[in-house]
């Protein structure tokens, strides 16, 4: 139920001097991230929509609309940049759209630390690292425009991840401030464990307001694209790589055909099926990457010095996780995607035996990543060719009967998404801290559903 259009005027009428979005249609559009991804969610959420949308830009422009929207029982949604793909920014009860991106000043950076407010953009915040010789630990391919606070709040891993990890694993992130939602909004510090309580919960939880995440030595990365005619000549070698030791890089993925004929605009460097593994591994261990290539007979189409890619601000990188994604979208709408673990130390095995069965329906692509005990696997962000929500179903179940994990991006239930279907309950104590009146994001919590 949407909130009552005299609570949210009186609204208005409180805070005059807030930058309110009046807009129907910018209204609308702040309702929706990229679920649309998944025809299941484009086809769920594809009506919901909030009655209003503000942009503060101070802390003490967020208290005062917390507190007035506590005051009158309207719900809140965080967006930050809507990224996301879960629809995990759509308001299902209505109410406010709280619109973090202008909150975005940088705290600070020391050596292998940053604090930032959670509106900035991460690609902003590595302008501030760089000087110093630092990076992000993990960036999303949606770096350019995503925000500290969404990536915290919706994301799980990027470029990056691959030495460190998802963003969750212990360090990246060391500490988060967070205000309560109620008429007297407290300002908390939470530290270590305690603030990856709020991590992935897409804003249910709490209200983040600035993050203290850990950073990463930058090297000069060399980007390049290595294209094989054998499925299990390119896996190999984009493993072999991801295991390498002595080698440093920031992000491989593997594509296997024809998922590389569906990033049309890298198609002068992919022949027509190919399997292709991309990568960023530093300038200074471009002789080591020859030789791995040359011992899994690949051959580089696509060679790009850190200069070059800085001159011609076009990175390889948005080619890369979701991005993979939205561009085959872009080929051929009748596709959507999978999000799939494999079991370390098996998932070579894993990745072979999903490809066999799923031969033509379900096209692998592949993120290598340390998982949190710090054991090298990949995940999978899978695209398939959708015919029904049934069909879609039982892909699911397949691969959960051959092992594999999926967290289903298809649902708009916190809880249906995670493995196991439920919340620490750690995790709800929070949520009772910090949202007493279950105001954060209704209807996304299975146990704090949308008022009637």
């Amino acid at each position: 139920m949407n909130a009552p259009a005299s609570a949210v005027e009186q609204l208005h009428l409180e805070l005059p001097e807030l930058d309110w979005i009046t807009d129907e249609s910018r209204i609308a559009r702040l309702s929706q991230d990229f679920s649309w991804f998944s025809p299941v969610l484009q086809r769920q959420l594809k009506d919901k929509r909030a009655d209003a949308v503000v942009r503060p830009r101070t802390e003490d422009e967020i208290r005062a609309v917390v507190s007035a929207c506590v005051r009158r029982k309207v719900p809140i949604t965080i967006r930050g940049s809507g990224t996301g793909n879960y629809g995990q920014t759509t308001p299902l009860a209505g109410g406010v759209v709280l619109d973090m991106t202008g909150y975005n000043a940088m705290r600070w950076v020391r050596p292998g630390l940053a604090r930032a407010q959670a509106g900035i953009r991460l690609g902003e915040l590595e302008r501030h690292t760089r000087p110093s010789g630092q990076e992000l630990r993990c960036v999303p391919s949606t770096y350019r425009s995503a925000t500290l606070g969404g990536l915290f709040g919706g994301g799980f891993g990027g470029v990056g991840s691959i030495n460190y990890g998802p963003l969750g694993a212990a360090g990246n992130v060391l500490g988060v401030r967070a205000m309560t939602i109620e008429a007297e909004p407290q300002v908390i510090e939470l530290r270590g464990a305690e603030a990856l309580r709020m991590h992935h919960l897409w804003g249910t939880n709490g209200l983040v307001l600035e993050l203290e995440v850990g950073l990463a030595p930058a090297h000069p990365w060399l980007e390049s694209l290595v294209v094989f005619e054998d499925f299990d000549a390119a896996l190999a070698f984009a493993d072999g790589l991801a295991h390498a030791p002595g080698m440093v890089k920031r992000e491989i993925a593997f594509f296997a055909s024809p998922v590389p004929d569906h990033l049309a605009q890298l198609a002068e460097h992919l022949p027509q099926g190919c399997h292709a593994v991309l990568s960023l591994v530093a300038e200074s261990c471009e002789d080591p990457l020859l030789e791995l290539i040359a011992a899994h007979g690949g051959r580089m189409s696509y060679r790009k010095t850190a200069e070059e890619v800085h001159k011609s601000n076009r990175t390889l990188m948005e080619f890369t996780w979701n991005h993979t994604t939205l561009h085959a979208l872009k080929v051929d709408r009748n596709l959507t995607y999978l999000q799939s673990g494999f079991t370390p130390g098996q998932h070579v095995r894993q990745v072979a035996e999903m490809e066999k069965l799923f031969a033509g329906e379900v096209m692998m692509h592949l993120e290598f990543l340390r998982n949190a005990s710090g054991l090298m696997t990949c995940i999978g962000l899978q695209l398939v060719r959708f015919t029904t929500e049934e069909r879609l179903d039982e892909i699911i179940r397949l691969h959960r009967e051959h092992g594999v994990h999926i967290n289903n991006p298809h649902v708009n239930i916190v809880e249906d998404g995670k493995a196991g279907g439920s919340l620490p309950a750690e995790v709800i104590e929070l949520k009772k801290r910090f949202d007493p009146l279950g105001l954060l994001n209704p209807g996304k919590l299975r146990d704090w559903p949308v008022a009637a």
